[in-house]
């Protein structure tokens, strides 16, 4: 497989790098991927924490709502959750054959000089199943992730001593420009969520609201 990578730059263009969200950005919503992924945190919820499954949906949404993920949410209220377990059930039982190979999408990343990251709140194996089963997981020269943003997390013995960091947080905002070494006002970044593309408009990015 031919390398996406290029050092010719595009010295007209405005930008010198293009950050990627992944889920819903580079494959479509109607894989069911995102579907399967809340089913997959309900059950979690059930089968790790013992909420009933009456209640798991709610809590769920709560949980987002308030927190900005249920990860995040549950390690706030102090339940001692392993982000690895957590990533492990949430996108370890995720369907990925659902996810088909996408030669025009990798055709129109190859023709795009720049720079090329990938900015996702998922964990690096689901990100790198997913960018895998697309085929253009060599078209991007980094992966910024969950385990990027919160690297203490392994280490901390209290769930409260490091709260989860995630998109659309600012110091997960910061985290990705300063991972990344890039000029946000020569950096264009690509979401479909728009508190995502709130939160980089507020750093300094040019953003691009991506509908799926």
């Amino acid at each position: 497989m031919d390398s996406c990578s290029s050092s010719v730059r595009d010295s007209s263009s405005p930008f010198d790098c293009l950050i990627f969200d992944l889920d819903d950005t580079l494959y479509p919503s109607n894989t069911g991927l995102g579907e399967a992924c809340k089913t997959n945190i309900d059950d979690f919820l059930v089968e790790k924490c013992g909420f009933p499954e009456s209640k798991a949906s709610s809590l769920r949404v709560e949980l987002f709502k308030s927190y900005g993920s249920t990860l995040a949410g549950l390690r706030a209220l102090g339940y001692d959750i392993d982000a690895d377990d957590y990533h492990s059930v949430v996108h370890g039982r995720l369907p990925y054959d659902r996810i088909k190979p996408d030669p025009q999408l990798r055709n129109l990343l190859r023709s795009i000089a720049q720079r090329k990251i990938i900015f996702t709140n998922s964990d690096r194996k689901h990100a790198v199943k997913a960018l895998d089963r697309l085929g253009v997981r060599d078209c991007f020269e980094q992966i910024i992730c969950f385990e990027t943003m919160n690297p203490n997390l392994q280490s901390s013995t209290r769930p409260d001593e490091f709260p989860v960091v995630l998109k659309p947080s600012m110091e997960a905002m910061e985290i990705a420009l300063r991972v990344a070494e890039v000029d946000p006002r020569r950096t264009l970044f690509l979401d479909d969520n728009v508190r995502n593309v709130a939160a980089g408009k507020a750093v300094g990015l040019h953003t691009v609201l991506v509908i799926n």
